[in-house]
């Protein structure tokens, strides 16, 4: 999609959209939103290695919910949240028992009429079954393992039939083959050496980039994992280093990615460096550091928002509230709370109970112009956009080192179609 078109469509979605979808949330008054409520639950990991990108999708989702409040409400609604943190410390970031846990007590409410996460497809793995068995809905913004949606996988994921994980990004399976695609025609990659962090993201995407760089002939050296709890990864990288391949990618999030930025600048500097949605956030740049994170490049599984004359308005709102730049995810959150909002006033004005099945049903009937565009979703719960943003870390002094939106240059949209 080229520039030109991304801000035509941007401007429709703001100017037309998101304006009028905002506005038609707000109740008859204030006075008579408060008489009744429901609640959105909120999951992610809030403290631990992640902690500040998912702080930014929290922020981007209670965005939406205080501007569709102070309307006056949706349909008649006040709208509570519920915000639950899916970390814990003995794991040091996202811990899917926790997930799950948050899950049941999202199911458990009553008042709970659909949910907002999780970041980590770990934590949706572990949800995605129990949300199944109450018929209440997730949106995630960020995360991208493909099988959670995927069909055949619906037994084990959605037990119940119905899909109940939808997600306002696409997913690994395009994400890691995308990026593959990108490196060999771009940066000219003909051999690379994969790494992933041994989670459920890590692991879906470091696969799918494997799997179409050996489709489109980049020779795979190797394929290892990494501990997220150990310290040194300087015997893999050593072993790297005397294999000499074109690139470096990795599969993962912070925890063992801002490690692995560290080591890798001082045992191969030179060498291309490349990761996922995992490399893409302040918890990597503040912990990575400068000159270490130099270079890296990463990916978005959205269209880049940030940066847009469209968005801008936005982005003055969100600053001015939250005193933090928001990223793409942010974004991403602020329209999957859209979304929710919207189907909760599909459903009240049609006169039906506005409750987990209701809202899920009408979730998954969504054509909404949102800030990223239209969003709506097939049978499986996946969004029908299927954009990759490519990033590289180029370091701007003139800006906060945590910066995403100056540190991360945007270089354009991975191309899809495999190079034959």
């Amino acid at each position: 999609m080229t520039s030109i078109r991304r801000r035509m469509l941007l401007a429709t979605a703001l100017g037309a959209g998101v304006t009028l979808a905002i506005a038609g949330f707000g109740g008859p008054t204030p006075a008579q939103a408060a008489e009744k409520s429901v609640t959105i639950g909120i999951d992610l990991p809030l403290t631990g290695a992640d902690a500040e990108g998912a702080t930014k999708i929290k922020y981007g989702a209670e965005m939406a919910i205080d501007d569709a409040n102070a309307k006056g409400g949706v349909a008649g609604y006040k709208i509570d949240m519920m915000t639950l943190n899916d970390a814990t410390a003995s794991a040091g970031q996202y811990d899917p028992a926790q997930a799950a846990t948050n899950a049941k007590k999202f199911v458990a409410d009553p008042s709970v009429v659909a949910a907002i996460g999780p970041e980590m497809s770990g934590a949706g793995k572990a949800m995605s079954p129990i949300l199944s068995a109450g018929d209440l809905a997730i949106v995630t913004p960020s995360s991208t393992n493909p099988d959670i949606t995927d069909p055949k996988y619906a037994g084990q994921y959605r037990p119940a039939g119905k899909a109940v994980y939808f997600r306002t990004v696409t997913t690994d399976a395009y994400q890691g083959p995308n990026m593959a695609n990108y490196m060999r025609d771009t940066l000219k990659m003909k051999t690379v050496y994969i790494l992933d962090d041994s989670g459920a993201y890590g692991v879906g995407i470091a696969n799918a980039f494997e799997g179409q760089a050996k489709k489109i002939g980049v020779k795979v050296l190797g394929h290892d994992q990494l501990n997220p709890k150990e310290a040194d990864y300087t015997t893999v990288l050593t072993k790297i280093k005397g294999m000499n391949p074109d690139a470096l990618y990795y599969g993962g999030v912070a925890q063992a990615g801002v490690k692995l930025a560290k080591q890798a600048y001082d045992v191969i500097p030179k060498m291309i460096k490349a990761g996922g949605d995992g490399m893409f956030s302040a918890d990597i740049l503040k912990g990575g550091g400068f000159p270490a994170i130099e270079g890296w490049y990463a990916t978005n599984a959205s269209p880049h928002i940030t940066e847009e004359p469209a968005a801008q308005e936005w982005i003055k709102r969100y600053v001015e509230k939250f005193k933090t730049s928001p990223d793409d995810y942010t974004i991403t959150s602020y329209d999957a709370a859209l979304v929710v909002l919207d189907a909760i006033k599909r459903v009240a004005e049609s006169g039906k109970p506005v409750n987990h099945s209701t809202v899920r049903d009408a979730i998954q009937a969504t054509k909404l112009k949102t800030l990223q565009g239209e969003v709506s979703f097939d049978e499986n719960g996946d969004i029908n956009s299927r954009v990759v943003a490519v990033f590289q870390i180029k370091h701007d002094p003139k800006f906060p080192a945590d910066d995403e939106i100056h540190q991360y240059k945007y270089i354009g949209v991975a191309p899809q179609s495999p190079a034959s």
